[in-house]
């Protein structure tokens, strides 16, 4: 039973995280040969305030 997790910035249309999640389930089924309805995907939409690198949130680094 595969899952996987993505965290993404806010923004995408549902038509974009649809595609998102059909594509991962797809190559997860390919690579691991476990069958499509055993893989559950989670898209987890992080604020750009609550995600930082080298101790900069992206919302300063990479305004909207």
């Amino acid at each position: 039973m595969p899952l996987v997790e993505i965290s993404l910035w806010p923004g995408r249309t549902d038509e974009m995280k649809e595609r998102i999640i059909a594509e991962v389930t797809d190559a997860v089924v390919r690579a691991s040969d476990a069958p499509p309805e055993s893989v559950t995907v989670i898209l987890r939409e992080v604020p750009k305030s609550h995600w930082a690198r080298a101790g900069k949130p992206f919302s300063k680094s990479h305004p909207d």
